[in-house]
């Protein structure tokens, strides 16, 4: 009984700690991609007639 609720516990531990890292990588990328496009915004702007 005591295994069974080990592996369980392990099972969520190791879950939690790889969706922890998908979402820092994701997090990470996703605004390294911001800061990109904003700086590409940003040296365009002289080139924008209204």
């Amino acid at each position: 009984m005591n295994e069974k609720i080990y592996k369980i516990m392990t099972r969520s531990g190791i879950a939690s700690l790889v969706m922890g890292i998908i979402l820092l990588v994701t997090g990470i990328v996703t605004g390294i991609l911001m800061i990109v496009h904003g700086v590409m915004l940003l040296r365009g702007k002289n080139e924008i007639i209204f």
